[in-house]
């Protein structure tokens, strides 16, 4: 990826509505200078003065990555080339820091600052008693035009990560038997997504399992986890590989033992939403609604609206969930080159159920999926 290109635009977009930018470690930093994301943790790790943690520019000057000792060193991020590194000593003032740093940008008095999404209470908090005068916008938002629009680069990588997100699971499949719990579904796919190059799973991998004597429950791990799947039962994947800094996003439906008549319609039925929504994502001609009511359509006039429960679908691309949506109420128009996940489904609480998930990138002509594999229902006799 071409950052210098990516900042340089940046500054151009910025100019006139930003005199200082911070983007912590986060999506917004590894799109503009490619300083990677860390695995996610779901507790907290903090090193003294991490408040700093992030790329500080500027409309005319470039980034200045201030980083803490702990994470410059053992995250490897000293390493990084074409970006200036300042590292924050263990027992150093991060404030004196900031300071010289804002010292060298020569901000106006009462700067408008554009901070990331992500950036962090104290961080706001501890940069507003430096510069008390500070006034914040989103610099996520500022950032969001370049991002939303991707490269025949981009997608090429997207490309690849679904290739990777497909071998993981003809693996997981090749592994399936009546019997196994949700836990031990689940922890194949993670396993088979690293093993096939994934930095691992780009969300918290999912499974919404429903049948006759396998009542659906949203949300509840603990109680789901432990459950052994034995048929009938439809059992319903959400994952997605990681790959240079990109989420994929992938869904198919697998039936424990011979699916009956009911199973067989309400897959045939998703599948067929799927395809009027990749149909309808035409670039130039159609709005993200107009494609969510395409593949909503041919659902509800089947009787089973009521248990198509979300929107169609979302923007993708560095993160999983991006703007704009697939849904009701957002009235963007279609560009080439916006991705979008195209999932439909029908969950039923005490009956079967079915989902189908594929990146597809809007055309003029319509959307392009980047994956195409297990169109027909997956059975395990």
């Amino acid at each position: 990826m071409n950052y210098s290109d990516r900042i340089q635009r940046f500054q151009a977009q910025i100019t006139g509505k930003a005199d200082l930018v911070f983007l912590p470690i986060s999506t917004d930093l590894e799109y503009l200078t490619g300083v990677p994301r860390d695995i996610p943790n779901y507790g907290r790790t903090m090193h003294p003065g991490a408040w700093l943690e992030g790329a500080w520019l500027t409309p005319h000057k470039a980034p200045i990555l201030l980083l803490p000792r702990m994470t410059a060193e053992f995250g490897g991020l000293n390493q990084i080339q074409g970006i200036e590194i300042r590292v924050l000593g263990d027992w150093d003032d991060p404030a004196q820091l900031v300071k010289d740093i804002l010292t060298g940008f020569k901000l106006p008095s009462s700067p408008l600052v554009a901070i990331s999404d992500q950036t962090t209470g104290e961080t706001t908090v501890s940069f507003q008693q430096i510069v008390p005068d500070a006034r914040f916008i989103s610099a996520t938002d500022l950032l969001r035009p370049l991002r939303v629009i991707k490269s025949e680069e981009e997608i090429a990588v997207m490309r690849r990560a679904g290739a990777v997100t497909e071998a993981a699971f003809a693996d997981v499949i090749a592994n399936l038997k009546h019997g196994m719990t949700e836990l031990d579904l689940i922890s194949e796919v993670d396993y088979q997504l690293r093993r096939h190059g994934s930095l691992g799973p780009s969300f918290t991998t999912s499974l919404y399992n429903s049948g006759p004597n396998h009542p659906l429950l949203f949300g509840q791990r603990l109680k789901t986890w432990p459950r052994v799947l034995t048929p009938p039962v439809s059992i319903l994947f959400d994952f997605g590989a990681v790959l240079d800094g990109f989420c994929y996003d992938f869904g198919r439906t697998v039936s424990f033992g011979e699916p009956p008549e009911e199973f067989q319609r309400v897959h045939k039925l998703v599948m067929a939403s799927q395809a009027a929504g990749i149909a309808a994502l035409k670039s130039g001609t159609a709005t993200t609604t107009q494609v969510d009511a395409a593949a909503r359509k041919v659902i509800a006039d089947a009787g089973y609206g009521e248990a198509f429960r979300h929107r169609l679908g979302h923007g993708i691309g560095m993160d999983v969930h991006e703007p704009p949506f697939l849904t009701v109420g957002d009235e963007t128009p279609l560009q080439e080159g916006m991705l979008f996940t195209i999932e439909p489904s029908i969950t039923q609480f005490s009956s079967f159920s079915s989902r189908v998930e594929d990146v597809v990138v809007a055309r003029p002509n319509g959307g392009e999926p980047l994956t195409r594999g297990w169109q027909e229902l997956i059975i395990i006799d």
